[in-house]
């Protein structure tokens, strides 16, 4: 009875909204409803209205959309007989109706997030046993080092876990490659590894063929070990010690847990929030992902596997033959295999490992090229929607995750469209100025809002236009590519411990140029045509102004595209640690006040003490996490800076030994709170108003500082001038 009652409810609401959504009334009704819905919206934001506030708003907001979607549906579109105008005019309807679509999509996602999950340590004497993967193809010892030493280093009873390193970079079919360099550079890494894992008590492991690459590699790893868990880091994915007291526990309360995922925190900005130089006050790109969207995944039981962070269940995995490696991006595949099998996920939010993003561009758009293409064959071979065995709100999470990847489509009309008016004559979209600025503008500005509303803290003001136009470039073929012959892909390894040694356009860069180009000269022709057609003055400037925005991201693109030379690949974490630093058999008393995967920056305490020279072998004592006796580190010194009674020193690790990994993983990754930490200093709101103009100062500035690095570019720079350091990560 109760459930009929609830089915006749949602009808008669359903009802109610698509009569006031197909309501006719008059233009300016339309205008002062919009502008009403407006003002409450940013009330209910100015009192900070939460739970059913929040719905309330969201709702209002939809109202508008739904309007728009009704008006722009059946009074806009060229009549069909007009085929010039309509094919045109129907893509760019297409484009927006799926930006609608995902936005419905995200709202049902995250409308109302979980919020983050308490700790659940392992319930006392209750340890399984947890094997630990780090799969690596071409990383290099010292990243490898740090990575296996914080892993052993977990809080977590030694004899509960083992650390495997999973070596695809040296199986036997590379180390009889035909290419006797490969081959040799292969076996010696083969020694190197074997050698490294023996110091540190990890066990080593590889395989004869490089078959169904990382799944291959994890699922051969499964087969030469029992434990009940499994934890899966990147080879450049460092945890704390807290990994497996936050996870593992969960475990327990839930017999068909099969993943408990944890954020992915990076110690080095991506290449945008590096050129653009936000990365210490804005929040990273990922945040909105791993802060928002995975509480709502979590809250439909739909969060997946990201590769890393995370712990997962041998049982389950057992059930599908290990992980799954149909796709390149094994992952979200395995997830979404378990899931429609009746196993449960978790997310916690809580970040537990710190590693590393590419630092070029061209990295970055080889990773988002991969996850994009890996997407696309999920849902060619698996299709959400149609899932069996799935719930119907994990099918639309699933189907959330991987019809973003389409953005390159839309992005792409949305970028050319004003091109056909101008350049063309044609008139692709049916409506007078009036009918634009009570529906279109409308609709744009509830759209903004309701953005803000849900992700304000996480994503400010045009930051994901600006992601999705940088990707699009270059994300388009690639998707294209895998729609037409989906099992083409294969997985590729992403560059990640890079540096760049000098300031220089990226070398996929030239795109950008171009399209800012034709945006310069179509703008022009928009002031053009506004003094040499006043009768269409009322088109013309929306097409201008549309033309306008597209030029704002298309210059603050150029930025993105200028790579900035950096002194440090990855960036300095507070640490603020008593020490004390030995020189020449003297000791001084310290801090160590930040560190870094590389290095750190102590300040001595001394009025005696002398500066040093570079390259001065120099020693750090301190009492690392996970011990009560002091331990040292050699390193060697970059720089000295007396400042009174306090030099500021910086230096570089100088591993020697396994001990010289523990420490240099205690000094980094031991303590999850910083990490937290850094994250909350950045999470603040600016608001649509003033975000939009924060934007609007960036893009001008790297507009101009991007045709600064182009008009230098022919000059000309020696090519060994750029040093990039390459070690991949799977």
């Amino acid at each position: 009875m109760r459930k009929a009652a609830s089915i006749l409810i949602w009808m008669i609401v359903a009802v109610c909204v698509i009569t006031l959504i197909t309501l006719p009334i008059s233009l300016q009704t339309q205008l002062i409803v919009s502008v009403t819905v407006v003002i409450i919206m940013a009330l209910i934001k100015l009192f900070k209205g939460e739970g059913k506030w929040r719905l309330v708003a969201l709702a209002f907001g939809s109202s508008i959309i739904l309007r728009y979607v009704f008006w722009r549906t059946t009074s806009t579109l060229p009549p069909i007989n007009q085929p010039e105008n309509f094919i045109p005019g129907f893509l760019v309807y297409l484009a927006e109706m799926y930006s609608v679509m995902m936005g419905a999509l995200s709202l049902f996602v995250v409308a109302m997030p979980l919020p983050p999950r308490p700790s659940r340590a392992a319930t006392e004497g209750k340890f399984p046993h947890v094997d630990v993967f780090v799969p690596t193809y071409n990383e290099d010892a010292a990243l490898l080092g740090n990575t296996l030493a914080a892993a052993k280093a977990m809080d977590y009873p030694p004899e509960k876990v083992t650390v495997w390193l999973l070596d695809d970079g040296s199986t036997l079919q590379k180390r009889n490659a035909n290419n006797i360099l490969d081959a040799q550079a292969a076996s010696l890494r083969h020694i190197q590894l074997q050698e490294l894992c023996e110091q540190l008590s990890v066990r080593y492991m590889t395989r004869d063929r490089n078959e169904h690459a990382k799944a291959g590699n994890l699922n051969n790893g499964m087969q030469h070990s029992t434990g009940e868990l499994i934890a899966v880091f990147d080879a450049d994915h460092a945890p704390a010690r807290d990994f497996l007291l936050e996870t593992v526990g969960y475990f327990d309360d839930d017999p068909k847990l099969f993943l408990c995922q944890t954020p992915h925190f990076f110690l080095n900005p991506d290449p945008i929030e590096r050129n653009l130089q936000t990365f210490d006050h804005m929040p990273s790109e990922n945040e909105m992902f791993y802060g928002i969207i995975q509480r709502g995944l979590d809250k439909w039981n739909a969060s997946f596997f990201c590769g890393s962070a995370a712990v997962l269940r041998r049982k389950a995995l057992a059930e599908t033959n290990g992980f799954s490696g149909v796709s390149i991006t094994e992952d979200c595949e395995t997830a979404i295999e378990l899931h429609s099998r009746g196993w449960n996920s978790i997310y916690v939010d809580k970040p537990l490992i710190a590693g590393l993003q590419p630092a070029t561009f061209a990295s970055f758009i080889g990773q988002r090229s991969r996850w994009a293409q890996g997407m696309m064959q999920i849902l060619r071979f698996r299709f959400p929607l149609f899932k069996r065995g799935l719930s119907l709100p994990q099918r639309l999470c699933y189907m959330s995750s991987t019809l973003f990847w389409l953005f390159p489509f839309p992005r792409t009309m949305f970028l050319f469209a004003p091109l056909f008016y101008l350049f063309f004559n044609l008139e692709i979209f049916t409506s007078s100025g009036g009918e634009f600025l009570a529906y279109s503008l409308a609709y744009m500005v509830v759209n903004m809002m309701m953005q803000n509303y849900l992700y304000g803290s996480f994503r400010w003001p045009w930051i994901s236009e600006l992601y999705e136009y940088v990707q699009t470039v270059h994300l388009l073929p690639a998707v294209i590519s895998v729609i037409l012959n989906p099992r083409k892909p294969t997985f590729k390894v992403t560059a990640k411990d890079e540096s760049i040694a000098v300031a220089r356009l990226s070398e996929i860069s030239r795109p950008f140029f171009v399209i800012f180009g034709v945006l310069l000269v179509a703008f022009g022709m928009a002031i053009y045509r506004l003094y040499a057609e006043p009768y269409k003055a009322d088109v013309t400037l929306v097409v201008a102004g549309w033309t306008l925005l597209n030029l704002i991201m298309a210059g603050c693109a150029l930025g993105v595209v200028s790579e900035r030379g950096e002194r440090s690949s990855s960036r300095r974490v507070r640490v603020n640690r008593r020490c004390e630093f030995g020189v020449d058999g003297r000791w001084y008393p310290a801090s160590i006040e930040d560190v870094s995967v590389h290095g750190a920056r102590l300040h001595v305490f001394s009025k005696t003490f002398d500066p040093l020279g570079v390259d001065t072998r120099a020693t750090i004592k301190f009492r690392p996490y996970s011990g009560a006796q002091e331990e040292t580190l050699i390193v060697t010194v970059r720089n000295t800076q007396p400042s009174g009674e306090i030099t500021a020193i910086g230096c570089l690790y100088n591993p020697q030994s396994a001990l010289d990994h523990r420490l240099i993983a205690d000094l980094i990754f031991a303590n999850s709170d910083q990490w937290t930490q850094f994250q909350l200093s950045r999470r603040r709101n600016p608001g649509l108003i003033r975000g939009t103009i924060w934007f609007l100062g960036v893009s001008a500035y790297q507009t101009s500082r991007g045709l600064v690095y182009f008009f230098r570019s022919f000059r000309g720079k020696p090519e060994e001038q750029i040093q990039p350091v390459k070690a991949g990560a799977q």
